[in-house]
């Protein structure tokens, strides 16, 4: 895996190559799908002839860029960006923050959480926030918080799970195709951050072995254990960076002990 990060310093012509390459598209594939030709989508990487800005934005649909990204390719042939990135607290963001806060208050009894691309906790419900801190030392929940640290750190959430191994292998799995679809350097270093945590007695399954339909994360409670099974909502079609890379983290019990459970814990 290779981290690319728009703070590297790049001609468009190799932030484009990087890209092409990354999606495994050949310069004719590429001038094809963008309606340009061969030769002159090569002396556009080679840096002989440069791009429009129209042409800039028609290969970026082509390869399928985040907004993030787009924004860092027009930087780099020299346009301005086309997407704002405004934080999550703007006023500009003020009905999305209300359609993220109802649906996390709406999914309670169930633990759901709103977080950036880089697994930042934004937003949590209270029912997230009661399992984090029943079984996360104090000092990782000072701050920022990272949801993934927490989740396998061995102050955090780790001594309560109880497929460890399992949920493991599920989330460094997650973390390497969201990087091998973006390069993000920041994810790279989580993730050996997150492979460096101390596991013991814990193995972690091999890529050789078969996989779950999906991976529970089973919890030791005070009130009992939970599985709980989870699904990622995105918005649809933002045109801002923030909420591109927002998403939102739902859990929901995988049987009707854990749904129990979870009406215990919130009562």
């Amino acid at each position: 895996m290779r981290a690319m990060t728009d703070a590297s310093p790049r001609t468009f012509g190799e932030h484009l190559r990087a890209w092409r390459q990354r999606r495994r598209m050949s310069q004719l594939d590429l001038a094809s799908e963008a309606g340009v030709s061969t030769r002159h989508l090569s002396f556009v990487e080679t840096g002989r002839a440069s791009p429009s800005r129209d042409m800039v934005l028609q290969l970026a649909e082509q390869l399928r860029l985040p907004l993030r990204e787009q924004n860092a390719l027009l930087m780099a042939a020299g346009y301005a960006p086309r997407f704002g990135e405004k934080k999550f607290d703007d006023p500009d963001l003020a009905h999305a923050r209300r359609a993220v806060g109802l649906v996390l208050t709406a999914h309670e009894p169930n633990p759901a959480l709103a977080i950036d691309r880089h697994w930042n906790l934004i937003a949590a419900n209270t029912s997230a926030m009661r399992l984090l801190q029943a079984a996360v030392a104090p000092k990782l929940l000072a701050g920022q918080i990272n949801v993934l640290r927490i989740s396998l750190h061995p102050e955090g959430l780790a001594p309560a799970i109880l497929n460890l191994g399992e949920w493991r292998a599920h989330i460094f799995s997650r973390l390497e195709r969201q990087i091998d679809g973006g390069g993000d350097a920041a994810l790279v270093a989580l993730l050996d951050e997150l492979r460096a945590l101390p596991a013991p007695g814990v193995v972690t399954p091999s890529k050789r072995e078969a996989v779950p339909v999906l991976t529970p994360l089973k919890l030791a409670t005070p009130l009992g254990h939970i599985s709980l099974l989870g699904m990622t909502s995105l918005f649809g079609m933002p045109h801002d960076v923030t909420l591109e890379e927002l998403a939102i983290e739902s859990f929901f019990p995988a049987d009707a002990e854990s749904a129990e459970v979870l009406k215990r814990l919130a009562s």
